[in-house]
């Protein structure tokens, strides 16, 4: 795939739909452990195109980008440079800690995500709410974090009960891997809550979860009290502005993982790294956009907040500041 180190190439001109996108270093080497190139990454994105634009559309977006590839420093990006193309759709996100805003990307088509590839992303980071009422959360992330010295087996176990309960409340969840060691699964709910009643519902669920595998799970927030061989149900990612890898990022190590949606049947067989990319592209081709039915129904998290009732969990128990990862 790679061309060598020693030339990062001339320009070429991507077609992208209806868009033509400059695509410049296209030889440049991002995973320097494997060899692919800007260029590659780009093909990646396009070979997942229905997939990564679902998993963005509408959505803001923070980038993380790695302009002398992953080996190189990381840049978090939420403000559209000056000087992106005119068709590129974005929306203002107004940050309360600092008194400001930002033009953060808003995917509608897959030639945004290019234009990020050509400005060095390499992996993107959505918000759980949409531009049209970014105050109001549309998808409920429940994060299989596993802690230093957890096996993937234990990831693996976890999730089959957060199945179950899943179940018993009557909520389909989309699972994927984290591009490292841990499982999301996705949940997506009627846009009726705010971040602090989206968050105190996770919260409620990921104590149920713990009480049905109190040997593997923990909801303990601070990391120096955790069993270092847990798996945390990190429900503060549904917090304001905390974003995680969308379905179908590449994310930013020399693996050149992906974040990849998959069955719940096959997750007993799979590993972290199976899916890279490498390997992603033949099996969207022949599997297709394992979550191409999560925008189909739309849950409600009313008997998750009866459980936070119930053990009394306040909008801001164990809760974290997000930082702004501003500003470039």
């Amino acid at each position: 795939m790679a061309k060598g180190a020693g030339s990062a190439g001339e320009p070429i001109e991507l077609q992208v739909g209806d868009r033509t996108v400059r695509l410049s270093s296209p030889d440049r080497i991002y995973f320097t452990e494997r060899g692919e190139t800007k260029r590659d990454l780009a093909e990646y994105y396009l070979s997942v195109g229905d997939g990564i634009v679902r998993a963005l559309r509408d959505r803001p977006c923070m980038l993380h980008r790695f302009p002398k590839g992953v080996s190189g420093n990381k840049v978090h990006q939420k403000r559209v440079p000056a000087g992106a193309p005119d068709w590129l759709e974005t929306t203002e996100i107004y940050f309360p800690r600092y008194g400001r805003t930002a033009d953060e990307l808003c995917v509608t088509e897959l030639a945004s995500v290019i234009w990020a590839v050509q400005m060095s992303t390499v992996e993107f980071h959505p918000w759980n709410s949409r531009r049209a009422d970014p105050e109001s959360p549309d998808e409920w992330r429940i994060d299989l974090d596993p802690m230093p010295d957890c096996p993937f087996s234990r990831i693996q176990r976890v999730s089959h009960v957060v199945a179950e309960v899943l179940d018993e409340l009557g909520m389909r969840g989309f699972p994927k891997t984290s591009g490292g060691r841990g499982l999301h699964i996705y949940v997506r709910i009627a846009p009726e809550w705010g971040f602090p009643q989206v968050r105190r519902a996770a919260l409620a669920f990921a104590r149920e979860v713990e009480r049905r595998a109190p040997k593997d799970v923990t909801t303990t927030w601070w990391r120096k009290d955790r069993d270092p061989a847990a798996v945390f149900v990190d429900y503060n990612q549904n917090t304001r502005d905390h974003t995680m890898a969308s379905a179908y990022s590449v994310r930013g190590n020399q693996r050149a993982t992906v974040s990849t949606p998959v069955r719940w049947d096959e997750i007993d067989d799979i590993a972290p790294d199976d899916f890279t990319i490498a390997t992603v592209p033949a099996r969207f081709a022949e599997l297709g956009d394992l979550h191409a039915e999560i925008d189909d129904v739309a849950h409600r998290l009313d008997t998750l907040l009866e459980w936070a009732d119930r053990e009394d969990i306040g909008e801001d128990e164990d809760s974290v500041e997000a930082v702004d990862l501003d500003e470039q």
